[in-house]
């Protein structure tokens, strides 16, 4: 099966919210030894876009979101699995969460995948993380990157709870700090005092890999 046959059906799994044929085709891309990473970002990933399109235009729900993300997530496992082998030295250590107060993770499972695909580890502990969850987390994992996911103008505040919080500490040299979310600016990244702020998943590999000079 071609590569373009493999973009096609793995972008339809995730429209379908098909666990079982994402799965299959993720094997299927790496018994071909296709790369895993074109399958994750113009296959996969395509498909969760599409789908938040559709959510944003009210053609389907927030429990077909949210499946569709479940959906992507078990594809991508099998993908991750295979860029562990290939990527056996970490480039660097990311932490993701999405903050306090907000239960948005479709974005965040994207940029996720994204950079385990770039060689960079990846510790996403979820959703509705409080501050001092986070802090704790990114000094055990000892990461070099904390991410923050805020979906809502509402929970925005906790991104400049954690700059502040990592300056009460004497933390904040320690990490890099990247905020992401639709309501989120490069002015409110500069505003809080955060390190960068990412638009898509695209842009949070390549800064991620700029700070970790990979």
């Amino acid at each position: 099966m071609s590569l373009e046959v493999i973009l096609a059906e793995a972008k339809q799994s995730i429209i379908d919210f098909d666990t079982a044929k994402a799965v299959s085709i993720a094997k299927q891309a790496l018994a071909e030894n296709l790369d895993p990473i074109a399958v994750i970002e113009k296959g996969f990933c395509e498909g969760i876009k599409q789908v938040g399109d559709l959510f944003g235009r009210g053609e389907v729900f927030l429990p077909e979101l949210i499946l569709s993300a479940q959906v992507m997530k078990e594809a991508t496992g099998v993908l991750d699995e295979a860029l562990k082998g290939a990527n056996a030295r970490a480039k660097g250590k990311f932490l993701m969460a999405t903050v306090e107060g907000d239960v948005h993770d479709i974005g965040k499972g994207i940029v996720v995948s994204l950079l385990k695909a770039q060689g960079i580890e990846v510790f996403d502990i979820g959703r509705e993380v409080p501050v001092a969850t986070i802090i704790e987390k990114a000094l055990e994992y000892d990461v070099d990157i904390i991410g923050t996911s805020a979906l809502l103008t509402t929970t925005m505040i906790q991104q400049k709870k954690l700059e502040e919080e990592l300056k009460k500490q004497g933390l904040r040299d320690r990490f890099k700090t990247m905020v992401g979310g639709a309501p989120c600016t490069k002015r409110w990244a500069d505003k809080i005092g955060a390190d960068a702020y990412a638009e898509d998943a695209a842009e949070a590999v390549r800064l991620s890999l700029e700070f970790l000079g990979a």
